[in-house]
């Protein structure tokens, strides 16, 4: 992506607007009217790697047919198809992976990955009960995968991953175990247990309780990447929205593995984004906003993503979940998760030395 800081803030801007507010897209054709191609592109990608293309350009498609702009229209069109035929493929790989694992004994359900719909995720990612000698055996037996080598942080959180012939996407599962290090196995055993039906294009897939949509995304954007993409912003407000989430339970969850706050600054961040850009906030329970260490006003733009500051916040968190641990007598838990600042320190020098933390994370 080729944009300044301030170019990329405006496309950010732009995109927000459009898959938060899609009734004021009419007002940002000025503004869309104006880029040229490369800067079209550059748009496209940050929509791209926010995972927002389709939520993005179908209404901008809309504008440029009404104002006649067949140029802009004709761009939209192109990309949008393009996606489409990218989802279409992702998709069927996904439904039959997740059918020979669960015809193998393999308890599976799709994490992540179909919470993006009408979009669609970068990787295919899936949690399992099974062992990896299990999920490994028929996805080599069935698919004919290649194993990628597991990185310092994958064999801790036992994730494996798997490139699959005619799959340009990876294929990530998860093997008893969630969080940056493994660290948590009670609440990953929930994506099983209370996991329900999702039926997609004729197709059907077993994904998490709304409960656990929020969990998920609270671990890996509250307490491994800290940023954002827009479209845990879209898809979160939607899910808490739609009227599905019980708060009690979610509570539950959370308090597994001592993440509440998390949840809680996640939830608090989602709905002050959208009350900036939509001009009303996601409705959350008053213990929720009470709980939440912080809101929308720590986050900004950085990097193709909304990011959240690691000092303090993002240690105040970790020092919460740690102490979770320790208090349940969870020692496993425990040292795991003080494992996770010297994996963060090699992280940092290899990408000092090198330009990148393959190998770390």
């Amino acid at each position: 992506m080729s944009s300044s800081n301030a170019q990329e803030k405006s496309y950010f801007q732009a995109l927000s607007t459009l898959t938060l507010a899609p009734t004021r897209a009419e007002q940002l054709y000025p503004w869309f009217s104006a880029l040229n191609t490369p800067e079209f592109e550059d748009f496209v990608a940050l929509a791209d790697c926010n995972h927002v293309v389709l939520r993005a350009l179908i209404p901008l498609q809309t504008v440029g047919e009404q104002h006649g702009d067949a140029p802009l229209a004709a761009r939209c069109r192109q990309r949008i198809e393009q996606e489409q035929l990218r989802i279409a493929n992702a998709l069927r790989h996904l439904f039959q992976i997740a059918t020979a694992l669960e015809s193998a004994g393999c308890a599976t359900t799709v994490m992540k990955t179909l919470e993006h719909w009408p979009d669609f995720g970068s990787d295919l990612d899936l949690y399992t009960t099974a062992s990896a000698q299990q999920i490994c055996r028929v996805m080599s037996t069935r698919f004919g995968t290649k194993t990628e080598p597991q990185s310092w942080g994958d064999r801790l959180a036992s994730k494996w991953n798997f490139a699959i012939p005619g799959l340009p996407e990876a294929v990530e599962v998860h093997v008893q175990r969630l969080g940056q290090t493994g660290e948590h196995t009670a609440i990953a055993q929930r994506f099983v247990s209370r996991r329900v039906r999702q039926s997609l294009q004729g197709m059907e897939f077993m994904v998490p309780a709304p409960e656990e949509r929020i969990v998920v995304a609270t671990l890996q954007r509250m307490y491994r990447h800290f940023y954002f993409r827009l479209s845990d912003v879209v898809n979160i407000a939607a899910l808490v929205e739609s009227g599905v989430v019980d708060f009690v339970e979610l509570h539950r969850a959370a308090s597994l593995g001592g993440i509440w706050k998390g949840v809680c600054s996640l939830l608090r961040i989602v709905s002050d984004y959208v009350l900036a850009y939509r001009g009303t906030p996601v409705v959350l329970p008053s213990e929720v906003l009470t709980d939440a260490l912080f809101g929308g006003e720590k986050v900004f733009i950085k990097a193709r993503f909304l990011r959240v500051p690691i000092v303090p916040h993002g240690i105040e968190l970790y020092t919460a979940q740690v102490t979770t641990a320790a208090l349940r007598g969870d020692l496993a838990g425990t040292f795991r998760l003080s494992l996770l600042p010297y994996l963060a320190s090699a992280a940092a020098i290899s990408y000092k030395l090198t330009g990148s933390d393959k190998g770390i994370w």
